[in-house]
């Protein structure tokens, strides 16, 4: 599992492609795997993909994760996102990478959404960009472990 990237979607994200289209587009879940496995192709990762409207099965794919030495987790946790300070520690537990993607622009949106647990424990947050954002975040992945192979070579 040592190249394995975790994606990880949380509630409601199964409904992608009927679930408020204006907001999330006509894209379904299928089609946010199919970009994440061609995205993980061209960096030769695994991708572990998996949705889930439970917040302790999130929580547990985040610990499986660190334990499998994942390479690094991309996350939407949809709602979780503003509320489960459960999955923040999760990300804060593991020493695995972690990339918070939101389709839509959560800034944009009604202010509870405007408030995120995982921003603080996570590399980075992409919103707004689509599903692309989830390629995006693939990529950004790379540049990361990329960045931190150089850096342990110059100490080395």
């Amino acid at each position: 599992m040592a190249n394995t990237v975790y994606v990880l979607n949380g509630p409601n994200l199964n409904l992608l492609g009927t679930r408020e289209p204006k907001t999330y587009g006509s894209a379904t879940l299928a089609d946010v795997e199919a970009l994440c496995r061609e995205a993980g192709r061209h960096h030769q990762f695994e991708i572990e993909f998996r949705q889930s409207n439970h917040e302790g099965e999130i929580v547990d794919a985040i610990h499986e994760a660190g334990a499998k030495r994942g390479v690094g987790i991309i996350i939407n946790a949809g709602a979780y996102t503003h509320t489960s300070v459960a999955i923040r520690d999760a990300i804060a537990a593991v020493d695995v990478p972690v990339i918070e993607v939101h389709i839509s622009n959560i800034f944009a949106r009604e202010p509870f959404r405007h408030h995120s647990h995982i921003a603080p424990v996570a590399k980075a947050t992409l919103c707004g960009f689509g599903i692309e954002g989830y390629a995006l975040a693939i990529d950004g992945l790379a540049v990361l472990i990329e960045a931190r192979g150089a850096r342990a070579e110059r100490v080395g």
